[in-house]
């Protein structure tokens, strides 16, 4: 098979994404990072145990660089991994020498499958990111076998959204040349992450007033980190959140209704680690 089938062009609405996954290729990687950060929210967000991954035929929309193709593709599991960006080619980089894995890059709303050919399918980081969001959702279900097992996450839409800044500011941002946008990214970061961090600390509030600065800062939720660490995935993951040309945010009981309009057995809807998570059977 070839190394990656392409179906589309890199010019297109993810073009932030290629740009942005080609810059970080390792960053978010285990293997590179030294930590299980990636594996932990895999297993922690999906409920898949490792051990029952292995033969199965699993298809991941989203890839972006790798880091949750790595922990797949190590349990022995079949990987088809579907990128509609330019990152594909940063995945290819990271994993393209595990014979159990096939990269394409494509639409999610056009991928060359077969109905009900996989056992699993997991889009995370993905949805909120297309045009629209429920038919994106919708496109994935008809790729999984009865009695498969689907799990997607959405960005979390409530009333303390509306205080983050990154929605203020993202208007300009969006627009801006990526690479314009990088340079401002990684000049102030260096200055105002410790601001961030000390306001991140202020009891019951902290993290509220934290999100005035446009700063993806995980000082508290990675600790163990060393300094140069946390200040390259901050500066990833706040291009990746003021770059994107959508972001299109949902609420819980939206999310839960696709899930029942699909006939899904909803085997959980709620709270996760990059928002709201669905986990469902197809019957």
């Amino acid at each position: 098979m070839p190394s990656i089938i392409r179906i589309v062009p890199n010019d297109n609405y993810s073009e932030s994404f290629g740009f942005q996954w080609n810059k970080f290729a390792k960053t978010q990687l285990d293997s590179y990072s030294g930590f299980s950060i990636t594996s932990d929210r895999f297993y922690r967000v999906t409920k898949w145990r490792k051990e029952d991954l292995k033969g199965s035929k699993i298809l991941e929309v989203g890839s972006g660089a790798g880091r949750f193709t790595e922990v797949v593709v190590q349990t022995g599991a079949e990987l088809h991994s579907v990128e509609y960006s330019g990152a594909v080619d940063a995945n290819y980089k990271n994993n393209g020498h595990y014979p159990n894995l096939q990269l394409y890059q494509a639409s999610l709303y056009e991928m060359p499958f077969e109905k009900e050919s996989f056992d699993k399918i997991f889009c995370l980081g993905v949805l909120q990111h297309t045009p629209d969001v429920k038919q994106s959702f919708n496109a994935l279900l008809p790729f999984l076998k009865k009695g498969g097992e689907i799990a997607v996450d959405v960005y979390s839409k409530n009333w303390k959204s509306y205080f983050y800044s990154k929605y203020w500011v993202r208007p300009v941002t969006k627009r801006m040349k990526k690479e314009t946008l990088l340079l401002l990214i990684q000049s102030y970061i260096p200055i105002w992450f410790p601001v961030s961090s000390l306001l991140l600390r202020i009891p019951y509030i902290g993290k509220f007033l934290a999100q005035i600065i446009p700063i993806c800062n995980y000082s508290l939720q990675y600790p163990y980190m060393s300094k140069p660490q946390l200040i390259e995935w901050a500066i990833l993951d706040t291009f990746d959140m003021l770059s994107p040309e959508y972001d299109q945010r949902q609420n819980l009981p939206t999310l839960k209704n696709w899930m029942e309009e699909a006939d899904l057995d909803i085997i959980y809807c709620g709270k996760g680690d990059n928002g709201y998570v669905g986990l469902g059977r197809k019957k």
